[in-house]
């Protein structure tokens, strides 16, 4: 099965986190494309968090019935921001939870209740940030970036304006894969 085919629909958004809180806007930014706002939470200084593959399983989604003269220049941008992030010592699925369902289970979610969010930062392991499951973000938006190559070829193929940022997206999906032990 590849990364675009997980079932699930229903995200507990408003349990996963954001650079800049919790993840309760995404589906309405989502849903109104607002790419640069959804790529300022779901990457941030280098990293991704949790609602970052999430994101992308939805945008890819999208992005695969959209013909590649309608693709904006910004959703392009919020794919190669999260690739340039996405290093080999991410890659090693042996530091990684089995499925990306596994992110959804209770232990790696926050509380419903969002006035204990400053504590629950200062603690040493936040939830869902333990190191399997921070390495999990990165390693299945990997995946989710992998399996849209051909959607990005076509992107490439079909729209000059995106074609050096498509190249360059490849490129580093490709860079990363040639560079894994």
């Amino acid at each position: 099965m590849t990364a675009l085919a997980q079932t699930t629909n229903n995200i507990p958004w408003q349990r996963l986190t954001t650079a800049y809180g919790r993840g309760t806007d995404i589906p309405r930014l989502l849903e109104t494309g607002q790419y640069e706002e959804l790529a300022n939470l779901i990457e941030h200084q280098g990293t991704l968090w949790q609602t970052t593959p999430w994101a992308l399983l939805m945008l890819l989604r999208e992005l695969a019935k959209q013909k590649p003269k309608d693709v904006s220049s910004e959703e392009v941008g919020l794919y190669l921001a999260v690739a340039n992030v996405i290093t080999v010592e991410y890659m090693d699925s042996q530091n990684t939870v089995e499925t990306m369902n596994e992110l959804l289970d209770e232990k790696y979610l926050w509380p419903e209740n969002e006035e204990e969010d400053e504590l629950q930062w200062e603690e040493e392991e936040p939830p869902g940030y333990e190191t399997e499951a921070f390495f999990s973000y990165y390693y299945f938006s990997y995946l989710l970036l992998k399996d849209a190559v051909p959607v990005f070829t076509a992107i490439m193929n079909g729209n000059d304006q995106h074609a050096p940022a498509i190249q360059e997206l490849l490129h580093l999906l490709q860079s990363e894969e040639k560079t894994q032990p």
